[in-house]
């Protein structure tokens, strides 16, 4: 069986999560930024759970949590702790109810920070800030039921193996909470499933394969190869493969590819992702969100959940 995943956000349903910037709350007193935080992140979680129902409701196995759904929590100036807000009670409350219906219903949680939290960089201060960002996952994680965070390699830097023994360095910094949910995926320009795969086994964490990058940024691994060696990271853990799907917006022939269409070509799903022998979670990066779900869940005949 396949469940797909839906990224974030919803095209049709009313759902929407909100921001707030740190110039929106630099120069007020402390309270006042307090209680602007705790309104968003109070907002954020009741619109998580409805998100989580709204999944529920449309036969959605996985749902990607969006990152900032605690607004700037890790901000040098304006950070805060979840526990300093003024409806601190009233938001765990929301988030036991988003993870025990997470776990009623067997919707897989997933978070993926953003590109900027790079753990194989060079300069010391962004490690650390990149540390501080997967910390607040982590919690954010436990919070909700999340078993999945996933993250780019990053940078070459000229030398990828260097990149990434230092990204090993800094892996074995993290909290344990932390470490049993990070996994890696290969992106679409530096690092491929072989650069990563061998990481993948040193620090027994698993591999989260994006198809769509592996075809724009191909190495000596088949789609079927990598498939297949992907699965197993995982299943030496005992856990649920993950993947990642789009197509190109202009077609594989239209120049460049690595934007995101809408929806899915069902030809770009691999037919060997249907013959796994297991279960296994695709997350669908597609612009027209839950449409694109359900549409390429018709393409392929309800074999999903």
């Amino acid at each position: 069986m396949i469940r797909f995943g839906l990224c974030c956000l919803f095209k049709k349903e009313p759902i929407h999560f909100r921001a707030i910037t740190a110039k929106a709350l630099a120069g007020r007193p402390r309270q006042e930024q307090l209680r602007l935080l705790a309104a968003r992140c109070l907002a954020n979680a009741e619109n998580l759970l409805l998100a989580l129902q709204a999944a529920q409701r449309l036969g959605i196995g996985a749902f990607r949590v969006t990152s900032p759904l605690f607004p700037r929590f890790t901000h040098p100036e304006v950070g805060y702790a979840l526990a300093a807000l003024p409806a601190a009670g009233e938001i765990a409350a929301v988030l036991h109810q988003v993870r025990e219906f997470g776990r009623e219903h067997d919707i897989r949680l997933s978070l993926h920070p953003d590109q900027f939290v790079v753990l194989s960089s060079p300069r010391a201060a962004v490690v650390e800030s990149a540390r501080r960002e997967l910390e607040y996952h982590g919690f954010l994680a436990e919070q909700i039921g999340a078993e999945v965070i996933t993250l780019h390699a990053g940078g070459g830097y000229g030398d990828k193996g260097a990149a990434l023994a230092r990204f090993a360095g800094a892996f074995g910094t993290l909290s344990a909470g932390v470490r049993q949910r990070l996994c890696l995926e290969n992106d679409d320009h530096t690092y491929t499933p072989a650069d990563l795969l061998p990481l993948c086994d040193q620090l027994a964490i698993p591999f989260v394969y994006d198809v769509h990058h592996h075809r724009c940024h191909p190495d000596t691994l088949s789609v079927a190869e990598a498939t297949q060696r992907a699965v197993t990271t995982w299943q030496h853990l005992g856990r649920e493969p993950y993947f990642h799907l789009s197509s190109p917006k202009n077609g594989w022939q239209g120049g460049n590819p690595k934007p995101h269409a809408d929806f899915i070509d069902p030809a770009d799903f691999p037919a060997g992702w249907q013959q796994l022998g297991c279960e296994v979670t695709v997350d669908v990066e597609a612009k027209a969100k839950e449409l694109a779900v359900l549409q390429l869940r018709g393409a392929l005949q309800g074999r999903i959940r």
